[in-house]
């Protein structure tokens, strides 16, 4: 966590799988995720984290690394000190979000805390195939389809729109 909180930026390339607790250490910590797969955070965490991923971190495709058409040191050398402030900003603001509030703590307000945030949309998605089921529709239809698009996309639309 030091290592996080004295970065600015912290690079999180997909490991072993797509999701990094990495991710999670790096926001509570105040550093900005630098992703290079959409499937590391942009896809999964919808619940937790806006759609406009340039909001909160920066996207750089591993496939332009690897080409050497984006260097990262060079990218990252070259965002301007307001655009690091605002990142930070919301990065900080996102930190309610992706913990676990202490129920038995003197918080006024303990709303929309990773669990609050996962029980909502649950209930949503639930709402949303009862309301299929209602218009006669089958829920299942496309539920086992592939999700390919979700680790595909532009990193210049700077929305991902995704539903479950």
């Amino acid at each position: 966590m030091k290592v996080f909180q004295s970065s600015v930026f912290c690079l999180q390339p997909p490991g072993d799988s797509y999701t990094r607790r990495s991710i999670f250490d790096s926001i509570l910590a105040g550093c900005i995720p630098v992703f290079f797969h959409p499937g590391t955070a942009y896809a999964q965490y919808l619940w937790h984290l806006p759609k406009n991923y340039t909001t909160y971190s920066l996207y750089m495709p591993v496939r332009e690394i690897k080409d050497w058409k984006v260097r990262i040191k060079e990218t990252l050398l070259g965002i301007s000190e307001d655009r690091v402030v605002e990142l930070r900003e919301e990065v900080i603001r996102l930190i309610p979000r992706i913990i676990y509030a202490d129920p038995n703590s003197k918080l006024e307000s303990i709303e929309d805390d990773a669990f609050d945030l996962s029980v909502k949309g649950i209930l949503e998605r639930i709402e949303r195939v009862r309301e299929l089921i209602r218009e006669g529709k089958d829920p299942s239809i496309g539920f086992s389809d592939g999700d390919d698009y979700k680790y595909t996309f532009s990193p210049y639309g700077g929305e991902l729109n995704v539903t479950i």
